[in-house]
């Protein structure tokens, strides 16, 4: 094991700067339930990226350090203080997921069980070289899964199967989702062909189209259509939808999808009502892709709801059985199921370069950046 653990990390300070940088801190020993992860792959989500460049005005960046430790930093507009004071001055670790090999273990039996094992992880902190993570948030990669394979073991593959658990637990047959080519949309598109469920998948451009239907999808609606309301409409007929996850969150796009939803479930309904249909349907926002606010046009009745949508939270309403259940999966389907694809490899350093946070900072379709903090 190396003496030395370099980790990166986000600071806000009191004169509206957002910093990002690199610092060596101590690798920890590990307590009775824990192990040391030499982490050797992590993925660059959105959410990670929620915490890194926090409210902070991107475009206004700068590089300044050296090769090896560069530094970026960034204007945080003063209307923006009040939403991040808790967090000025306080060094925050990024990365909430990774993987790598476990180097060193606590006495426990269940974390004696990992040394030596390639293992993913969630918790924090996954920008570093070596991390400290408790047994529980392991989960043990099959034999021959590499770090880069198991390396967004957790955020998209649970949001993935919480969103499929969500639909059953509520009452709903099938689903909608948007910016549905993502990596995540694709593990959402592969789960429901397996297990059988019906999945509307919303994108907005032809490429996007064209990839999800050589993936075996069989609803895909183009938002930048002139036909899309009337192919959306036409998709919930089919598939009888009434849940819709976006990770989009701004603008018009739930209103779209509720108004389909209503057109779709009221279609014979020859009776008027001022309240609309009775069927209820939901739309979950669980990304913020665009900042706008949200705009819902009201044509779609009282039997709607609008809500946001985190992972942990969601995942609290889930049986143990079935989070178990949901983790055993994701390791024997790493490689299929769950499989990511990365577009960009960068290595810390790296990772705080103006040209390479231009292209993951877009959070684009198909722009997947994965971090190897060892090299």
């Amino acid at each position: 094991m190396s003496d030395t653990n370099i980790e990166l990390i986000s600071t806000i300070s009191e004169d509206n700067t957002l910093e990002l940088a690199l610092r060596e801190i101590e690798i920890p020993q590990p307590g009775e339930n824990e192990v040391i992860i030499r982490i050797e792959a992590a993925p660059i989500n959105p959410s990670d990226l929620g915490v890194m460049f926090s409210a902070a005005d991107m475009t206004t960046a700068s590089q300044s350090g050296s090769a090896d430790r560069p530094v970026i930093r960034a204007d945080v507009p003063a209307k923006f203080m009040g939403a991040v004071k808790k967090r000025v001055g306080k060094a925050i670790p990024v990365g909430n997921e990774g993987a790598g090999t476990v180097v060193a273990a606590g006495s426990s039996a269940a974390a004696q069980s990992l040394m030596g094992k390639t293992v993913a992880f969630i918790g924090g902190g996954s920008y570093r070289q070596y991390l400290c993570a408790k047994v529980q948030s392991c989960l043990e990669l099959e034999p021959g899964t590499t770090a880069a394979e198991g390396a967004s073991s957790f955020v998209n593959p649970l949001t993935a199967l919480t969103m499929v658990e969500t639909m059953r637990a509520e009452g709903h047959k099938a689903i909608v989702h948007a910016a549905a080519a993502s990596n995540l949309g694709q593990m959402l598109n592969r789960i429901c062909i397996a297990d059988g469920i019906d999945l509307v998948n919303i994108v907005r451009k032809p490429e996007q189209e064209t990839l999800l239907r050589e993936l075996g999808a069989k609803y895909v609606v183009n938002s930048s259509s002139d036909s899309f309301m009337a192919d959306l409409t036409q998709a919930l007929i089919e598939t009888g939808a009434t849940i819709a996850f976006d990770p989009i969150g701004g603008g018009k796009l739930a209103s779209d999808i509720l108004t389909c939803m209503e057109a779709a479930v009221s279609r014979n309904t020859t009776e008027y009502s001022v309240y609309g249909s009775d069927i209820y349907k939901q739309v979950y926002i669980y990304g913020g892709l665009d900042r706008d606010p949200i705009t819902l046009n009201r044509n779609f009745g009282f039997a709607w709801g609008v809500n946001g949508f985190l992972l942990f939270n969601a995942l609290g309403k889930l049986s143990k059985e079935t989070a178990i259940a949901m983790r055993k999966r994701i390791a024997a389907e790493i490689k299929t199921t769950f499989a990511s694809h990365y577009t960009h490899e960068v290595s810390l350093a790296g990772a705080l370069q103006l040209d390479a946070m231009a292209v993951y900072g877009k959070q684009a379709t198909g722009e997947k950046f994965l971090i190897r903090p060892q090299s």
